[in-house]
């Protein structure tokens, strides 16, 4: 009788993961759709969007300011791999963080797990991040072909296959990051603004539009290495940009913070679920 109430269990488990499985699945293309809905170009703004960005901040930061270029090898591309990063990781949080509040009507009528809606959002923007890989690659190639930006010294070999170590990371880390603010914004509705502010800030705070070794200061070197987000910026740049091995020590540093925050992120979601309800 126990094992078959062992099994009745399994069969249960294994139904409700994939339905909920599905459910994922389709949430996150929901999302994808929405965002690029009446829009004319579509998901092709997954190409130019970064790409515009890149000629943006190239003409601000390399011609109009001069910004050096002793430890770059091809600026465009520097900025490139910064700016797809960064704006992974602040698209991906903010979306998680408003994901109680636009699915409250939804939360409050049908019940499914509530991870499931800031994680959905979250998959949603890696989809878009991952669909932008492609374009840093046509990128990649005309600065290599062209020469122009000092491309001529871009190199490729086999460490740059070790591109999905860093994303991956990146996704953890943002997927822990996001759950913590989704259950912040509940209680906290001004987190949200302040979240706004404070990635504007993280955007000079890690070197996206600047190498780190032209800060001269050195304890802002100390702050800028001890932020997560540059081990992992800079591990994808080892792999991308460099074609070097990757440093171990940024790789520990990096997946410590990573699955530190998703567990994190783990207890206090567990703590906080059943309560949240109540507060939207």
């Amino acid at each position: 009788m126990e094992n078959t109430n062992t099994a009745k269990e399994l069969n249960h488990f294994k139904t409700t993961f994939g339905k909920y499985k599905n459910l994922m699945y389709e949430l996150t293309r929901k999302n994808i759709k929405l965002k690029y809905r009446d829009s004319w170009l579509g998901i092709f703004w997954s190409f130019l969007q970064p790409l515009l960005n890149m000629i943006v901040l190239t003409v601000v930061f390399s011609g109009i300011f001069g910004a050096k270029r002793e430890h770059i090898i091809c600026y465009p591309v520097y900025l490139f791999t910064g700016r797809l990063m960064f704006e992974f990781f602040t698209s991906s949080s903010k979306k998680a963080l408003v994901s109680f509040r636009t699915n409250a009507p939804i939360i409050k009528k049908v019940y499914v797990p509530k991870y499931m809606y800031p994680v959905s959002g979250i998959l949603s923007n890696f989809v878009t991040f991952s669909i932008s890989i492609a374009c840093y690659i046509m990128v990649w190639i005309f600065f290599k072909l062209t020469g122009f930006q000092n491309g001529h010294d871009l190199t490729i070999n086999w460490h740059v296959l070790l591109f999905f170590i860093p994303m991956a990371l990146m996704l953890i880390f943002v997927t822990g990051v996001g759950l913590i603010l989704s259950v912040l914004q509940v209680y906290f509705r001004d987190i949200e603004y302040i979240w706004e502010v404070f990635c504007t800030l993280m955007f000079y705070m890690v070197p996206i539009i600047y190498p780190l070794q032209q800060i001269n200061t050195h304890w802002i070197q100390i702050v800028i290495k001890v932020n997560p987000l540059y081990s992992m910026l800079e591990l994808f740049r080892q792999c991308v940009l460099y074609c070097i091995p990757m440093s171990w020590k940024l790789l520990a540093y990096a997946s410590a913070w990573a699955f530190g925050t998703l567990f994190v992120a783990i207890f206090i979601f567990d703590k906080k679920s059943d309560d949240l309800i109540f507060h939207m």
